[in-house]
């Protein structure tokens, strides 16, 4: 595992931390869970585009 795939796959994990904290809160900011939520969908992607470029056809 490359050293970008191992940094993309800890931020993604920390985002899920955030995502699940925030959610958990007595009251939670939407704005703020829709933007972690959407942050992590790109961190996902990038991972994703990765992997596919990774494994040879």
């Amino acid at each position: 595992m490359n050293a970008y795939i191992y940094r993309l796959s800890v931020v993604h994990r920390r985002l899920d931390e955030e995502i699940r904290r925030e959610a958990r809160a007595r009251f939670p900011d939407a704005i703020k869970l829709l933007r972690l939520k959407k942050l992590r969908l790109a961190v996902k992607d990038r991972l994703t585009r990765r992997f596919q470029d990774a494994v040879p056809a």
